[in-house]
């Protein structure tokens, strides 16, 4: 850098101010040559999952296991030193080491010997786990109670006769001691730690399955994660901030996938009022539109009865507040979904877009076919009793405030974008301009004053900016224009009530025909400030049928889906059990998933997931830390220390001791 180019951007007010950190020469010189040769070092490796929906063992499986990553790691190191099973032993020591010393225990096999091989693998696992990073990193990723030992015993060299005897020794004293279990879990947990260096969670946390609670607690204890939100969450998130729309579709989901107990003991909202309700209001009604969807094995099947019953009387409810909020924002152009006042309960039709269908309900008792979504007294008085609980719950309050903190709608990260569902477009394949509370927006300043509307809808102390924002978490949830959503309606009306599927039928935005067209994924791309060729979309929300042979890989590997069915509601239609995607310094790598099995079964059989990987690009120079978002920021520190060095140097700046 040039000097003018050095006064120009770092006068001397500032770099005094950076003087206070560095405040002689020797000081500024070294940080400078540590952040130089950080560059030089491997990128991280980054790892991409979408769509959990609340799968929380198989999420947390892949988590320790880093979609394959830990146990290339042991293949790296080992090769064929060891055999096959005694590399699922030791992957699976990794993944759950309490476990496994506790079924090991019990074996009767000698302890001493089995603590002293499998202590020196996971050293030489997590050496190798290791090696990309600086040691000062290492040092501060290391738990206090073992960063002395595990320091010395990855970082020193073993191979030296000098200190052969010495590592010896520290590995014979934690055995005798008895804390050989504590050394061995806190090998494994900074292994998978190391093994992966940043976490992204491309939308879509919650509904469907029956841990989101226990995915976001994960989630909050993991070291580095970034999450894009997805229509699910936003629904959550305007649950919590008191929007009763949102708040009823959380409850109709949860009833529909026989999940309402993540609300009663995940999160301590009580059900008991909605059941009552129910019950009293559709006592005799088998509520026979309303079944349920669950995986058998996982759903206590005597709660049906009581389930179906609660699981109609939110629906109704969660319509008429839909109504309501429809023809509150005419500016959402939404009047289409108006249908409870379609309907013709004496002739037992509706009306759905100019043609009339039979019901396959009429037993509504609460609707006033003269106000039909006027809520009743019994359903306002529910409503108002289940709006405190979700808005007093310190639990949901905690996850979506971590939510708002670490998410976005979108992500620029190491030159890739990333988001949930689809950039709004036309037929043509233009950007879609969408009316945002009076403003007329498209493409990424699209997503930018949706976010900020979200965040007032959470944090605003305006009633009306607030309520505005509030309401854009349904919107968000449900509106043919929203980027999370990407369908042109939402038919859940339809889908419980009209027999002809032709009226279920949800459009896809026109933006899933463009992302396989060069010209498009290009113009995308630029819109959000990369004009890389290497740069790619990732995106999850649509399920990838691999069963049919469709393939997450669009636009000749430019655009990633990597929503393959966590989800086991999805994985019949899928055939497989999620894709995750890993960015190292070599490139990127596909993982399509089968079904988690148990942790029983990782621990005891040594049983990983099934997973077949796909290269989708290998780079042809290994990326550095000078290739990420993060070398740049470095980069740009070494040119304010240069600059303060010039100073120094020149007399511009006095040094200090």
């Amino acid at each position: 850098m040039s000097e003018t180019k050095n006064k120009k951007k770092y006068d001397l007010q500032y770099l005094r101010s950076v003087a206070r950190l560095y405040p002689n020469i020797p000081k500024t010189a070294t940080e400078i040559i540590n952040l130089q040769s950080i560059l030089s070092l491997p990128k991280g490796t980054e790892h991409f999952l979408s769509d959990i929906h609340g799968e929380y063992q198989q999420f947390d499986h892949v988590l320790r296991n880093g979609s394959g990553a830990v146990r290339r790691k042991i293949d790296d190191e080992f090769g064929d030193i060891l055999s096959e099973q005694e590399k699922r032993e030791l992957a699976s020591l990794v993944y759950y080491p309490e476990q496994k010393i506790a079924l090991v225990q019990q074996t009767g096999i000698n302890m001493v010997d089995w603590y002293t091989v499998m202590i020196n693998r996971l050293i030489r696992v997590c050496k190798n786990s290791a090696s990309k990073y600086t040691r000062s990193k290492v040092r501060k990723s290391l738990p206090a109670d073992f960063a002395y030992v595990i320091e010395e015993l990855i970082t020193g060299r073993r191979e030296v006769a000098n200190q052969e005897d010495y590592y010896n020794e520290i590995i014979k004293t934690v055995i005798r001691i008895g804390k050989a279990p504590e050394l061995i879990c806190a090998l494994s947990s900074v292994t998978c730690r190391f093994v992966i260096d940043h976490l992204h969670i491309v939308g879509d946390i919650f509904d469907r399955g029956p841990g989101p609670h226990i995915c976001l607690d994960i989630l909050k204890g993991y070291h580095s994660v970034d999450i894009q939100w997805g229509n699910h969450d936003v629904l959550w998130m305007g649950a919590a901030a008191g929007q009763t729309a949102c708040m009823a579709t959380v409850l109709r989901i949860s009833a529909k996938y026989g999940n309402l107990d993540i609300l009663e003991e995940g999160y301590g909202i009580n059900m008991i009022p909605l059941v009552q309700f129910a019950l009293n209001t559709y006592a005799d009604d088998p509520c026979d539109c309303f079944k349920l969807t669950y995986q058998e094995g996982d759903y206590d099947i005597k709660n049906a009865v009581f389930d179906r019953k609660m699981h109609k009387a939110i629906a109704v409810i969660q319509f008429k507040l839909e109504g309501q909020l429809i023809k509150r924002h005419p500016e959402y152009h939404m009047e289409d979904r108006l249908l409870l006042d379609k309907m013709d309960l004496e002739n037992k039709t509706v009306v759905v877009e100019g043609v009339e269908y039979p019901l396959l309900d009429t037993n509504f008792p609460t609707i006033d076919p003269k106000d039909p979504y006027k809520l009743s007294p019994e359903e306002n008085e529910l409503v108002q009793h289940l709006r405190n609980g979700f808005i007093n719950c310190d639990k949901l309050q905690e996850h979506v405030r971590f939510l708002l903190r670490n998410g976005s709608l979108y992500k620029v990260y190491n030159n890739n974008l990333l988001f949930h569902g689809c950039l709004p477009m036309n037929e043509d394949g233009s950007f879609r301009e969408v009316e945002v509370y009076g403003k007329k927006v498209s493409g990424r300043a699209l997503y930018d004053r949706i976010e900020r509307y979200l965040r007032k809808g959470y944090y605003a102390i305006d009633p009306k900016e607030r309520e505005d924002g509030c309401d854009l978490f349904w919107w968000s949830w449900i509106n043919g224009d929203s980027p999370l959503f990407g369908k042109g309606k939402m038919t859940t009306f339809e889908r419980y009530f009209v027999a002809d599927k032709a009226t279920h039928k949800e459009p896809k935005n026109p933006y899933y025909t463009w992302y396989e067209n060069d010209e498009a994924v290009d113009r995308i791309l630029r819109e959000f400030g990369l004009d890389s060729p290497e740069s790619k979309i990732i995106n999850g929300h649509i399920p990838v049928e691999s069963k049919k042979g469709e393939t997450p890989i669009k636009c000749n590997g430019r655009l990633l889906v990597i929503d393959g069915g966590f989800s086991k509601a999805y994985q019949p239609k899928t055939g497989i059990a999620g894709y995750t995607l890993i960015y190292n310094s070599y490139g990127f790598l596909l993982a399509a998933h089968e079904p988690f099995v148990s942790v029983e079964k990782a621990v005891e059989e040594g049983l990983d997931i099934h997973s077949d990987a796909v290269l989708v690009e290998h780079v042809n120079r290994r990326m550095r830390v000078a290739d990420t978002d993060v070398g740049v920021g470095i980069q740009e520190e070494i040119d304010e220390l240069e600059a303060l060095l010039d100073a120094y140097r020149s007399g511009r700046i006095v040094e200090r001791d």
